[in-house]
């Protein structure tokens, strides 16, 4: 190598010290930003804090770390909820993990692949069984692990129906073939891209949104004087873009039909032009009157419909917007898409009570009639009125065992750290 003269040095020595420092400042940048996994746990974290807050206002015996009797309220699913959306991305994570180890040393087999990804038994025979498919549509043992892996920690035992694993592996392939990427790993990063984003954004934003408003109330409740009625509440407390006649609106509607059969859940038909935020308001009001209510099943009917006005703005208005954008970056596939695919495997442990799409998919009259297609592969996540059904399924289901919703998950972290 020619060792350049003194001046050289000098300029060769300041543009390798620049280059040092922008490649510092870039590490740090990149270490300073969450990853989607550690927003997660401070969300999940964060949903439990308000949990027992918001419940010990429902239910005063309620404290940290003990349970209530009481019809669980939306911030009671949520950390349960968020932990399920975590799992989403601890499978993204893994196949990322997955991805880089196997662009430096190929697997061989797909024995191999399998082997790096440190499944459990039963997990690992149906991500097998899922990757043998996707190698039979021409994808690499790497490529086809990989995707498959996207199932580990959700419902993969919805892959033993043949139906779903036919189905599931077309929907794969199809996302695989139409990926932008130059070698197989890229598609399939492309693909594992898409679902991270939807999942970590869908997170944030309801967190935000919802979490922040669950934040602004409990702040503006303590600060208080005075006995809180609902209609201080309806009066008083306020939020950015919510209209207060309009919680007011919603909230007389539900003091009214709360205890109707079935519930009232079609808020579009109900309250036609309204601004979805005002909901808020309004559920932080039905909450007040649950505490003052005369009887348990009066307490939980005003509870369910307080419960049903928070998943309404969080559905139609946050995570909607996340899982069908109007416009998709170069570098993802269609968002609805991949929450199509993964729609059968979906599953949320609200403390003891399991929830899965598939249980509820399979309570359903038969939606096409076609004994060769497997129910959970006919709905799509990505359809509010598929998921606004399936999230009113799951909470009629935790209804019926409501202190078992306070064993609260512990959040994930970084499977390989």
């Amino acid at each position: 190598m020619e060792i350049p003269a003194r001046t050289d040095v000098r300029h060769f020595t300041v543009a390798l010290l620049g280059a040092f420092l922008v490649l510092t400042s870039a590490s740090a940048r990149a270490q300073s930003a969450p990853t989607p996994l550690e927003d997660n746990r401070t969300i999940t974290l964060g949903y439990i804090d308000i949990a027992y807050e918001l419940g010990g206002i429902i239910d005063p015996t309620l404290q940290p770390g003990s349970t209530s009797s009481a019809r669980p309220n939306w911030f009671t699913f949520a950390p349960h909820a968020s932990q399920a959306g975590g799992k989403g991305m601890y499978c993204a994570a893994l196949a990322r993990h997955f991805i880089n180890a196997a662009r430096g040393q190929p697997s061989v087999s797909l024995t191999g692949a399998l082997n790096r990804l440190g499944l459990g038994d039963v997990v690992r025979l149906r991500v097998q069984d899922l990757s043998l498919q996707l190698i039979a549509q021409g994808l690499t043992v790497d490529a086809a692990a990989a995707l498959s892996v996207l199932t580990s920690s959700l419902n993969v035992a919805a892959l033993g129906d043949p139906r779903t694993l036919t189905t599931t592996a077309s929907r794969m392939g199809a996302m695989y073939w139409s990926a932008p990427g130059a070698t197989p790993l890229d598609k399939v990063e492309t693909i594992v891209i898409t679902l991270e984003r939807t999942l970590h954004e869908g997170n944030l934003a309801i967190f935000n949104d919802i979490g922040g408003s669950a934040r602004l109330y409990l702040g503006w409740r303590a600060g208080a004087t005075g006995p809180i009625t609902p209609a201080r509440v309806l009066s008083e407390f306020t939020l950015v873009d919510a209209y207060n006649a309009e919680a007011q609106q919603a909230y007389a509607w539900a003091v009214a039909h709360a205890e109707d059969s079935p519930r009232p859940t079609r808020m579009d038909v109900l309250f036609p032009g309204m601004h979805w935020k005002s909901l808020l308001i309004a559920a932080f009001a039905l909450y007040e009157d649950a505490r003052l209510a005369p009887t348990p099943a009066r307490r939980d009917a005003l509870i369910a419909m307080g419960t049903n006005f928070v998943a309404w703005r969080e559905q139609f208005d946050q995570a909607q917007a996340v899982f069908t954008p109007a416009g998709a970056p170069a570098d993802e596939i269609s968002r609805a898409a991949v929450l199509q695919a993964l729609t059968p495997f979906l599953m949320t442990d609200f403390g003891t009570v399991r929830w899965t799409y598939a249980d509820f998919a399979y309570a359903q009259p038969d939606r096409d009639g076609n004994p060769l297609t497997s129910p959970p592969t006919e709905y799509s996540w990505a359809d509010f009125w598929d998921r606004w059904n399936g999230i009113l399924f799951a909470f009629d289901q935790a209804y019926a065992r409501p202190t078992e919703l306070w064993v609260m998950p512990e959040p994930l972290t970084d499977p390989l750290g």
